[in-house]
């Protein structure tokens, strides 16, 4: 087997037929995708599907806590679990650049494969293209889900239920993902321990929805950080929302990057993390129940949403000021997903 991608890997012959059957087939093994028909078949009986797609370009390939795969599988899983759907079937498209370590894409396609299992999801159907040289930054990755979503929890996407006092939850620590791809791209040689939090969060959703506490909303903070999720609640629904500097919780290692580099913490992505919405009489139990989690056992409640100051988002500060968290300007780091 050759070492680094040909583009006779992508012309649809001998190569292309070795590089699915001894990498993805390898890997995502499973009895529908083994039938290679140009469309997976499906045997879905529900009336009210989720469905999702999303696009992978993340600069480098590798990080800590996590590769370009584990990321696509747990943004697709995470995606359809806050709709509260049960993530159950994937896509898994690529492209790949010219002289793309075998070595590279066969770790990757592995990690996708092992994250897929935790998560329940089965990758069922793909494709694979390459592109010459310099035409593609090594490798991006296409993805779409399907999962099926309980008639109870339909308007938990649309958020149209949220209403003054409500509690807003997040499931910990907040910036490790964004900072971590800064540290692995070297900017400045910095030497960090810093992770991503890149992680499917399906299994500790699934344990809040089982837990029958009402939620009224909920979104993965990934590009734009939770500050984009705020302002977007805040502004789609005509909500105020009030949230406490103090009960958001940052890593030092990352917080120190941040204020090195001239970061606000709030505004940078996230891959593990969720906002959460619940009324104020469960807000305790979904607390209870998400610590019980390893990936919610540092949330906590950051605030609520209030009557006044509708379509705006203010921030109590640490020192007892008050300042308004306004959507994200521009792109503040590119190529984190």
């Amino acid at each position: 087997m050759e070492s680094n991608i040909l583009l006779g890997h992508g012309s649809g012959g001998k190569l292309s037929h070795n590089l699915i059957k001894d990498i993805f087939i390898k890997y995502f093994d499973n009895s529908i995708l083994k039938q290679q028909t140009d469309s997976a078949l499906l045997n879905i009986i529900s009336s009210n599907i989720a469905f999702t797609t999303d696009s992978y370009v993340i600069d480098p390939i590798f990080f800590p806590g996590g590769n370009i795969g584990k990321l696509a599988v747990c943004g697709t899983v995470n995606d359809l679990s806050v709709s509260g759907a049960v993530p159950k079937y994937m896509s898994a498209s690529f492209i790949i650049e010219e002289g793309l370590s075998i070595k590279d894409l066969e770790a990757i396609v592995s990690s996708m494969a092992d994250e897929a299992k935790k998560a329940g999801v089965i990758i069922v159907t793909g494709d694979t293209k390459v592109v010459n040289k310099g035409q593609c930054d090594k490798l991006f990755i296409n993805t779409a889900g399907i999962g099926i979503i309980d008639e109870k929890y339909k308007t938990i996407s649309t958020g149209k239920n949220i209403k003054a006092g409500d509690k807003i939850i997040i499931n910990g620590t907040i910036a490790d993902h964004g900072m971590a791809i800064m540290a692995a791209r070297s900017f400045g040689n910095f030497k960090t321990d810093i992770k991503s939090d890149c992680a499917c969060l399906n299994s500790m959703i699934k344990d809040i929805l089982d837990s029958n506490c009402q939620i009224e909303f909920m979104r993965d903070a990934t590009r734009g950080g939770i500050a984009t999720i705020l302002c977007e609640m805040s502004e789609n629904y005509n909500i105020g929302i009030e949230i406490e500097e103090s009960k958001i919780a940052i890593n030092e290692n990352v917080r120190g990057m941040c204020e090195l580099l001239g970061f606000d913490p709030f505004y940078v992505a996230n891959e593990g993390k969720i906002i959460l919405v619940s009324p104020a009489g469960d807000a305790d139990k979904v607390i209870e129940t998400m610590k019980k989690n390893a990936l919610g056992k540092d949330c906590s409640v950051i605030g609520e949403v209030v009557d006044n100051h509708q379509g705006k988002v203010i921030l109590k500060t640490c020192i007892g000021g008050k300042r308004i968290i306004d959507m994200l300007a521009g792109e503040q780091l590119p190529r984190i997903c």
